[in-house]
C-alpha cells in the first residue's frame, strides 16, 4: 500500500509516519513539498504519487491567529481539503482527513456522538467543518481533541516549560475534554485505513479531563518520572478571567464508541499515556 501524508514535519504527521505498519510505502510532505492551497500543484502531485491512501495532516492550527486571518485558515483547512478529495477520486485513492472538537460549540454536558449537530464558535472550527464537507462522503473524517506529543509546541510541552520557570500558574478549569497522545491516534488512524470505514469516527484517549487536570496530571508524572524536581503550585482558574479571541468548546468530549468497535479495543486512559510518554522523555 501506498500513502501520501500531508502536514508531515507536524507533530501527528511525524508520529502517523513513525508508526506506518511494515511494508508500507509512504511519501510525507509538508508544506514546502506541497502547497495544498494550489489545486494545480495538488492534482500533479497526486498524480505523480498515485497512492491508494492519502492522510491529511495539514493544517492551520494558530486558533486565535485564525480570527485575524480567516482567509487564510478557511484556504488551508476547507478549500484544501477539497483540492485533496478531488485528487483522490481522480487517481482512486481513499482520503482519511483529520478534523477537531472545535466543530462542536460546547454547550452540551455528554460526549458528543459523530452525528452531533456542528455549531462551531470560532473561525478555525468553521474551517474545519468546511474541510469536513469538502471531504465528501467517500472520505474516512476523523475528529479529535487536545491531540499532543514528545516533541513540537504543544500543551504538555508549555506546561512542563512554565513549571520549571515560575513558582506558581493558573489553568482553566472550566474547559473540559480528553488529552490525546499523538502516536496513538497515529496507530489507530492507520488501523482504521486499513478497514473500509467511511465518513466521520472520533478518537482520543479514554476518560475525561479539565485543562487544569491535565496539569496537575503532568505535573505529577513528570515529578514521579525525575523530569521536575520541585512542586510549583498549580492554581484553577476560569475562562472568563483568560479571555481570548477565539472561543473554545466549553466541553468537548467525544464518543468513541463506534471508533473502538471498528478498531476492536478502547484507547488507555489519557493519563497512562501521558504517564508512558514523559517516562520516554526521561529515559532520553
Amino acid at each position: 500500500m501506498k500513502v501520501v501524508v500531508t502536514g508531515a514535519k507536524g507533530q501527528l504527521g511525524s508520529a502517523i509516519i513513525a508508526a506506518a505498519p511494515p511494508g508500507t510505502q509512504v511519501k510525507g510532505l509538508d508544506r514546502d513539498d506541497l502547497d495544498i492551497t494550489n489545486p494545480v500543484a495538488v492534482d500533479a502531485v497526486i498524480d505523480r504519487e498515485r497512492p491508494d491512501v492519502i492522510v491529511n495532516a495539514a493544517a492551520y492550527t494558530a486558533v486565535d491567529r485564525a480570527e485575524l486571518e480567516s482567509c487564510a485558515a478557511m484556504q488551508v483547512n476547507g478549500d484544501a481539503v477539497g483540492n485533496l478529495a478531488r485528487a483522490s477520486e481522480i487517481v482512486g485513492a481513499r482520503l482519511v482527513h483529520i478534523s477537531t472538537d472545535f466543530v462542536f460549540d460546547g454547550k452540551r454536558s455528554e460526549p458528543y456522538s459523530p452525528d452531533a449537530e456542528l455549531a462551531p464558535l470560532s473561525v478555525y472550527g468553521r474551517s474545519k467543518m468546511a474541510g469536513e464537507r469538502a471531504a465528501g462522503e467517500q472520505a474516512l473524517i476523523v475528529r479529535t481533541a487536545w491531540v499532543y506529543a514528545k516533541s513540537g509546541r504543544n500543551f504538555v510541552s508549555t506546561i512542563l516549560r512554565l513549571l520549571q520557570e515560575r513558582d506558581e500558574i493558573c489553568v482553566v478549569s472550566d474547559q473540559v475534554g480528553t488529552p490525546c497522545l499523538a502516536t496513538g491516534l497515529a496507530t489507530a488512524l492507520w488501523d482504521l485505513a486499513a478497514t473500509d470505514a467511511r465518513g466521520v469516527l472520533h478518537y482520543t484517549d479514554s476518560g475525561v479531563a479539565s485543562w487544569y487536570d491535565f496539569a496537575v496530571a503532568i505535573q505529577e508524572e513528570a515529578l514521579n518520572a525525575g523530569i521536575l524536581d520541585s512542586e510549583t503550585r498549580i492554581s484553577p482558574t476560569r475562562t472568563a478571567l483568560y479571555p481570548t479571541r477565539a472561543t473554545r468548546p466549553a466541553y468537548s468530549v467525544l464518543d468513541k464508541e463506534s471508533t473502538w468497535a471498528i478498531l476492536g479495543y478502547r484507547a488507555p486512559h489519557w493519563r497512562v499515556n501521558l504517564r508512558q510518554m514523559l517516562r520516554e522523555i526521561a529515559g532520553g
